[in-house]
């Protein structure tokens, strides 16, 4: 659907492809760090026993390094099938070569592995993986050029913070979780949602009791309605203010979710789990959501992002990235939601994570999180201080 030189052109974004040092790739490595979740991570679908961290490290002949991170929280043992998808799909396809452009790189991965992923049955580990690939390539292309991604991307004129709403908030201990939001100085907030009628209305009421009617409330669903529970529920949310719902319906099909949008009068957004910028489509095109949230690290990395904004263009839908990952995934998403103009704001999860604490410090105490303004993804990170994290692969 989009050419290299085409690709570019969503909104706020220079029309042109940067390049790439003129260096072939030396190495592409994987690194995965975990830490066990001490303070409960439940979606409706099943607990997360474990952050985890993917890092896909790209190094070329002449020393220069960029790095990306590749989704995989769920299933647990996810990041055992990414180290071979890495290392024995992606890495014999790049080590050698010297791709003019990431979007060069990207296609080229795609037309190789997605036949395979197609016959594997698994389009989303391959998207996943080139996702960490991809954004390794344009840090490398940012830091080529000298400057933060989102201003290679959008120009001097980026926002230098952008809004954020607090996630994470349930299915248990809301009370005290939106305690701290208030104390955090947040302004929005997601509630978890999918766990039944009762629990789940009790949980909206709790947080809009400890917050006052200052905040803004969403919720999240993890897909655990069918459309008819979705209706029967969606006016008691609408009453108690929440303002717009994620992935309320099992199966997401984009005709339920317009239906659902029509007659539950209540905003919608999905997009984290759909994997390349063609699988929005009909999302937009039938007008099942509000808000579109292409995941950087699971949607095949800027070059695909980039593509779902320009897709979402004409319609004039929002893109707020899904984001619940580690530190290097969570650096990227801000720089390429700073150069796309349809943002208006980004997920911070509320929860304990240390594979996130080397950017923890961009948010700040009135809602909004900083982008960060060094060459590249805008952070220079010390893997080895989480070296005791690292798994061996």
């Amino acid at each position: 659907m989009f050419t290299s030189e085409q690709l570019l052109r969503a909104p706020g974004a220079r029309p042109q492809t940067p390049p790439l040092p003129a260096s072939p790739v030396a190495a592409v490595r994987l690194r995965v760090f975990r830490s066990p979740v001490l303070d409960g991570v439940a979606m409706s679908f099943g607990p997360m026993g474990h952050r985890v961290m993917a890092v896909v490290e790209v190094q070329l002949a002449d020393g220069s390094r960029g790095v990306g991170e590749t989704w995989v929280n769920y299933p647990s043992w996810a990041w055992r099938e990414r180290a071979a998808t890495v290392v024995e799909g992606i890495a014999p396809l790049l080590v050698g070569r010297t791709p003019a452009t990431p979007v060069e790189a990207h296609e080229l991965l795609m037309a190789a592995l997605r036949p395979l992923g197609r016959q594997w049955g698994a389009p989303g580990p391959v998207h996943q993986a080139v996702s960490g690939l991809d954004t390794a390539l344009w840090d490398l292309a940012a830091r080529h050029a000298g400057m933060p991604l989102a201003v290679l991307l959008a120009g001097p004129g980026r926002p230098r913070e952008l809004p954020v709403y607090a996630s994470s908030l349930g299915p248990d201990d809301v009370a005290a979780t939106a305690e701290r939001c208030a104390v955090a100085g947040h302004t929005a907030v997601k509630v978890k949602l999918g766990f039944g009628r009762d629990r789940d209305l009790d949980n909206v009421r709790t947080a809009r009791c400890v917050l006052g009617d200052g905040v803004r409330l969403y919720g999240d669903v993890n897909q655990a309605w069918s459309l008819d529970e979705a209706l029967a529920i969606v006016p008691a949310l609408r009453d108690e203010g929440v303002e717009w719902l994620e992935e309320p319906l099992a199966g997401d099909d984009p005709g339920e979710l317009a239906t659902l949008r029509r007659r539950g009068g209540l905003a919608l957004a999905t997009g984290e789990n759909l994997y390349g910028a063609s699988a929005f489509a009909p999302y937009l095109e039938q007008g099942s959501v509000d808000i579109v949230q292409p995941d950087l690290s699971k949607v095949g990395g800027p070059t695909e992002y980039l593509k779902v904004a320009a897709l979402a263009a004409p319609t004039g839908t929002t893109v707020n990235p899904h984001l619940y990952n580690g530190a290097v995934a969570t650096a990227a998403t801000l720089q390429v939601a700073a150069a796309v103009a349809a943002t208006t704001a980004v997920e911070w999860d509320v929860r304990g994570n240390r594979l996130r604490e080397a950017v923890d410090h961009l948010l700040t105490d009135h809602g909004t999180v900083r982008v960060p303004d060094r060459p590249g993804l805008g952070v220079d990170f010390d893997l080895d201080a989480i070296a005791d994290l690292e798994e061996a692969l």
